[in-house]
């Protein structure tokens, strides 16, 4: 197994890696059947192939960091087999998710993108080749919530601070109908902010940014700030999280609500957050290859090397089944049409 130092400096970098087959991991069903006809992974399918796991967003950011860490260890855990990352970004990362599902559904291909692609396929967003609904789903890698980071430079303190801003706070998000940018418009109208949102931020660009003094914060999973806060850059002033994923000391923004619909809006969001960092195929997969890919994935997020690395890099595992994952997506886009109508007026540009 190569060294954390390297692997870790790997990450840091961005680069996408050609990793070689290791030969350790613990041997698995190799059947696609036994006698009672249930399906097992067949595991021995990937032995001499390339998996090819995609990232919906540029290098260096929370997702990237996440997909090289998981592909690396699910190489270990399929024998014989050999994992690239490759970063397709763009449009809130639309392109990288109808760049998997409309793969070759040969379990060669998988990746991960951002939960907020629910709400794409919700609002029937432009650009939106994926049905959530049928693609192959491995597993998820973590449950965050939804933490605003506010830069040291910006001279709020605390959530009163946001609520009595003398001119609107200035935020980041990928781009208008993004996830980050419909949960951020939804936690400034839930807590009556008065925010103006800069579009167009991916990866590293928005914690630079709120460095030079441009930006005053981003609402995101914690971990993707967790180390800009740490060096004294900023701090988390509020989140919307559930019990699980709260951010001890942080206050919840539904604490600042009442009104019962835009407690349905913070209910789907803290859902989302249960849902951190999926990975998934294009639908189809065959039963017994798909099987194998959640087996590796889950015995791969439970791999105490995998934990270490993961607590180096300041990122929290919290694993989930493809099967559990499967069932919440489907729920989430099942949603009353007065939620959608609150998550279409959200999505809009000012």
């Amino acid at each position: 197994m190569p060294s954390k130092r390297l692997f870790l400096s790997a990450l840091s970098l961005g680069v996408v890696l050609g990793l070689a087959a290791c030969g350790n991991a613990n041997p698995a069903a190799q059947s696609t059947g036994d006698a009672s006809g249930e399906i097992q992974g067949d595991k021995d399918y990937f032995r001499g192939k390339t998996v090819t796991f995609i990232v919906a967003t540029a290098p260096g950011g929370g997702y990237d960091t996440y997909g090289r860490l998981i592909a690396r260890y699910m190489q270990e855990y399929l024998p014989g087999s050999r994992f690239i990352v490759r970063n397709i970004p763009g449009a809130g990362q639309i392109i990288g998710a109808n760049t998997i599902y409309v793969s070759k559904a040969d379990g060669l291909t998988i990746g991960t993108f951002n939960t907020g692609l629910i709400y794409a396929q919700i609002l029937q967003q432009e650009g939106v080749q994926f049905d959530l609904g049928n693609m192959s789903w491995v597993g998820k890698m973590a449950e965050e919530g939804r933490s605003l980071a506010i830069s040291s430079l910006s001279g709020f303190q605390s959530v009163d601070d946001l609520r009595n801003a003398p001119q609107p706070i200035v935020l980041s998000a990928a781009g208008i109908g993004s996830a980050s940018y419909i949960e951020t418009r939804i936690m400034a109208q839930v807590m009556d902010l008065d925010i103006q949102i800069v579009t167009g931020f991916d990866g590293n660009e928005t914690q630079l940014s709120m460095m030079r003094g441009e930006l005053n914060g981003v609402l995101g999973a914690a971990s993707s700030n967790m180390d800009f806060v740490n060096r004294g850059d900023g701090k988390f002033l509020v989140s919307i999280a559930g019990a699980r994923s709260a951010l001890p000391g942080v206050p919840q923004v539904r604490e600042f609500v009442t009104a019962p619909t835009d407690l349905q809006l913070l209910n789907l969001v803290e859902t989302m957050a249960e849902l951190g960092r999926l990975a998934a195929g294009p639908p189809d997969i065959p039963p017994h290859i798909l099987l194998a890919l959640r087996d590796a994935f889950n015995t791969a997020l439970h791999d105490p090397d995998l934990l270490a690395d993961a607590e180096q890099l300041l990122i929290p595992i919290t694993a989930g089944t493809g099967e559990e994952v499967e069932g919440k997506v489907r729920m989430l886009l099942d949603q009353p049409p007065e939620v959608v109508d609150l998550l279409r007026m959200a999505s809009q540009g000012p």
